[in-house]
């Protein structure tokens, strides 16, 4: 379905090459993801600086985070939808800005005058200050929530227009900006913080968000002033009615007739309609309403077994994240070979992105979701064999839930350790190393101790396939992102993909919910185990929109498809890409 009046500003009469404009649109998405990734990794840190080198802050702050793009995804997109493409983009990209500003500048007060603030109104006030720096925090996340989605998952596909290869190439390119702010982000904060202080790592963060946010909105505004079809917009109509005027072609029926438009500039002629009075319960209802319509026109989209297959892939424990970290600290891993390994994975995840291109062009887009499908789980078959290798700490005769329970309801105290300066510290049961103190040894180990060394085969097995699996994860990743792209209407695009980004945190959620279940190193095993299950069961998902798509064309010889149209044109499908 396309907008009748989508004609009228055609991309190849008046705007310049279009190479530019992607220039400008990836730009600008770069320095939003640097700052992102950065704001990100620091603000887990502040936390940890804050709290006495406690991981309490940042678990509260990571349950806040899952729990609000949960219930906020569906109302986010919702808003996406309803509001002008540009309007949409400024603010998003203003109150992320602001928020992580206005959050460092707190941050700082905190640092500096954190000892007066500990004995006003009997350390409350620290509280509150705490409680401020977490909402502020997750406003700034839901901000780029909708920025994502709005320059993502919209302004690239009007930007790209009809060719799909360009919009493959985009998504591509964005996955590749994302594999590197990885590295780089976390690079650039940690030696700030490492060779000046926390301070001066929220300055330069508050300085970076506020200089990013001027040349992110030039940009932005660059490329909506050279793509006129940005500022047409179909909004939620019926699709029925629409579908049954363009069936009925009826000739003295002007185009505009039956679809509203939001238009930035007045090319139509046409006056806004005037919105209807609505009471005090309805507008109380509305957020719950758009909740309820998002999930449920998330279910009936043709694309849903393929966006429930990604989620799935969330339900894990095999990524760089702090989990993994941890285990592999308490498997021997030094700091520097831990670095060493997150490059590897960057690597092959850019590679990812670029079989994703490849395997496109020869074997269509649905295809290239099954191959990079059976990549990942092949790859990941290393980290199932891991589990029974030399080293593994696996104990099946040890309960997955003995340390919990112990520390619930036994009121068995946490072990400490003897710190540097004479003061114990608490030695996490995950055998997480200080990182903030530059320690890499496991928190359980007694220094006085050498304890024999620990077999790396089986922790070898498992980065292996982890890191080998990213190849066939982005190019998934991307294959599923297109696919949401080209078949979901462009009146349901942010709906739709805020419902996929409360599914991604929901399966996210539930995998921090399964390790704090079974914490001990011994429980790692298992749960490595039910992650390559949910991968193989996303997968199955996918292969299963996969069969409906194809038919029996679904295992027929890759042949070259440089259109690379015939297979993501699902039935059912009202995209206006």
């Amino acid at each position: 379905m396309r907008c009748p009046l989508g004609k009228k500003g055609s991309q190849n009469s008046a705007t310049p090459p279009r190479q530019r404009i992607c220039y400008c649109t990836l730009s600008s998405k770069g320095f939003i993801t640097l700052g992102d990734r950065m704001w990100h990794f620091a603000v887990s840190v502040f936390l940890v600086e804050l709290y006495g080198n406690s991981l309490l802050l940042t678990a509260v702050y990571g349950l806040v985070v899952a729990g609000s793009v949960l219930l906020l995804g569906a109302i986010i997109g919702d808003w996406v939808d309803k509001n002008s493409r540009l309007k949409v983009a400024q603010t998003s990209l203003v109150v992320q800005n602001a928020s992580v500003i206005l959050c460092g500048i707190i941050l700082m007060i905190i640092f500096l005058f954190k000892t007066q603030l500990l004995t006003l109104y009997h350390g409350w006030l620290l509280t509150m200050c705490y409680i401020l720096v977490i909402t502020i925090a997750n406003i700034a996340n839901l901000a780029s929530t909708a920025t994502a989605i709005t320059i993502q998952r919209d302004w690239i596909v009007v930007v790209a227009g009809e060719d799909r290869s360009k919009l493959a190439d985009m998504n591509a390119t964005i996955r590749r900006i994302d594999q590197l702010t990885n590295i780089l982000a976390p690079m650039a904060v940690g030696q700030i913080m490492t060779f000046g202080s926390p301070m001066i790592g929220c300055g330069f963060i508050s300085g970076w968000n506020l200089m990013s946010m001027c040349v992110e909105y030039l940009l932005l505004w660059k490329v909506y002033q050279k793509t006129p079809t940005l500022a047409l917009k179909c909004s939620k109509v019926e699709e029925s009615e629409l579908k049954q005027l363009n069936i009925k072609k009826e000739n003295d029926m002007k185009p505009a007739e039956g679809v509203q438009l939001i238009v930035e500039k007045d090319v139509t002629g046409f006056e806004p309609q005037q919105e209807k009075e609505v009471g005090c319960a309805a507008r109380i209802a509305e957020p719950f309403i758009t909740f309820r319509d998002g999930w449920v026109a998330y279910y009936n989209q043709p694309v849903f077994l393929a966006g429930m297959g990604l989620a799935f892939l969330y339900m894990t424990v095999l990524g760089f994240d702090c989990i993994t970290t941890g285990y592999a600290y308490t498997q021997g891993l030094s700091g520097s070979v831990l670095s060493l390994l997150m490059g590897a994975s960057a690597i092959t995840g850019i590679m990812g992105t670029v079989a994703f291109t490849w395997l496109r062009r020869k074997c269509g887009l649905i295809r290239t979701g099954l191959i990079s499908g059976v990549a990942q789980l092949s790859c990941l078959v290393l980290c199932a064999i891991s589990v029974f290798m030399p080293g593994s700490p696996l104990d099946l005769t040890v309960s997955p839930f003995a340390d919990i329970s112990a520390r619930l309801f036994e009121n068995e105290p946490l072990p400490t350790i003897a710190s540097p300066g004479g003061e114990p510290e608490v030695a996490f049961a995950t055998g997480m190393p200080n990182l903030l103190n530059g320690s890499t040894t496991p928190a359980y180990a007694d220094p006085e101790m050498s304890p024999e060394p620990v077999p790396l085969i089986s922790v070898s097995l498992l980065f292996a396939g982890v890191i080998a699996a990213r190849v066939g994860l982005w190019s998934f990743d991307l294959t599923v992102t297109q696919l949401l792209q080209e078949n979901v209407a462009e009146s349901e695009r942010g709906i739709i993909n805020g419902v996929q980004n409360s599914m991604n945190y929901l399966l996210d959620l539930l995998h921090f919910i399964m390790v704090i279940l079974a914490p001990n190193p011994e429980a790692f095993g298992l749960l490595v185990l039910i992650s390559v299950s949910f991968v193989a069961m996303g997968h199955i998902m996918y292969f299963r929109f996969a069969q409906k798509s194809l038919g029996k064309q679904i295992f027929a010889c890759c042949t070259p498809d440089p259109k690379a149209v015939s297979d993501s044109s699902l039935p059912g499908n009202t995209s206006t890409v």
